[in-house]
């Protein structure tokens, strides 16, 4: 009877069910763990319209210094450095770890996925920013429009009061449309006679939305329940805690191989592992 054993998976074998049952204990106190470490708490933001709100999060710090206290505590694993994915508004957090025991390799996962919401600080200079964008965006766009509906008439009137007054109309725009330094110094001074500095203004409005930027505060939602990785990778939120028992053979990692053929020197050897793996829960 040749099986792929990712534990938690039903078989007919004693010694896998063993292995379920110790990992039903795992995965239990695993989901305990880190529901304990994402309670959630209230804290203050600001709504985009500055309306003030409370709002529920976690601290994600609190995870990853538990994962790696697991990988610290796993004296003989090889483990992965605790990671964190970054898609959008979801995260991930991880860690990997595995050990051989004779010619079987124990790998394990475990991993919090979260999303991630974004609002501002409850701070005056959130709602002084916006306004001053606003005023910003409604002069720049007014100006724009009556620059835009009378175009033609302000580059003919520049054109004339730089000295061009006795060519037609036709020949004044091959003029300024043949020469590109010539055209952007007559914009220069279309501009300067409408009393607004277009660059002087985008620049300041780079910088008030580099600023919002700097008053963003992020909150994290999760759910306290267990995920498996088809959940994992549709984008749920959740905890996963995986263990796998692979055949090695000539460095090559078997998919399937038959427990009944185990020592039961490397059963018992695999068993105190999970017994180490438990105990790091705690």
């Amino acid at each position: 009877m040749f099986i792929f054993v990712r534990l938690g998976t039903r078989s007919p074998n004693d010694f896998i069910q063993l292995l379920n049952q110790k990992n039903e204990v795992i995965q239990k106190k695993c989901l305990e763990k880190i529901s304990n470490l994402t309670k959630m708490i209230d804290t203050k933001v600001m709504l985009g319209d500055s309306t003030i709100t409370e709002q529920k999060t976690f601290d994600p710090k609190l995870v990853t210094d538990f994962f790696q206290k697991i990988n610290d505590s796993l004296k003989e694993w090889s483990v992965h450095d605790v990671s964190i994915s970054n898609n959008e508004d979801l995260r991930r957090i991880f860690t990997k770890f595995e050990i051989m025991e004779g010619s079987y390799l124990i790998s394990g996962h475990i991993s919090l996925q979260f999303h991630v919401l974004l609002y501002y600080k409850p701070d005056q200079r959130v709602i002084d920013s916006q306004k001053e964008l606003a005023e910003i965006v409604d002069l720049t766009k007014n100006k724009e429009q009556e620059l835009s509906d009378n175009s033609d008439q302000f580059v003919l009137n520049k054109l004339k009061e730089m000295g061009y007054k006795d060519f037609d109309h036709q020949k004044l725009f091959e003029v300024f449309y043949e020469n590109d330094e010539f055209r952007e110094k007559v914009y220069a001074e279309i501009e300067k006679d409408a009393g607004v500095d277009f660059k002087k203004l985008s620049e300041k409005k780079t910088k008030l939305f580099n600023e919002l930027d700097s008053l963003l505060v992020e909150t994290y939602q999760t759910s306290p329940v267990m995920i498996d990785d088809a959940r994992l990778v549709s984008g749920e939120e959740g905890c996963l805690c995986t263990i796998d028992l692979e055949f090695v053979k000539n460095d090559m990692k078997e998919g399937l191989f038959d427990p009944r053929k185990m020592s039961n020197s490397v059963k018992e050897k695999i068993l105190k592992r999970l017994d180490e793996f438990e105990s790091v829960l705690n």
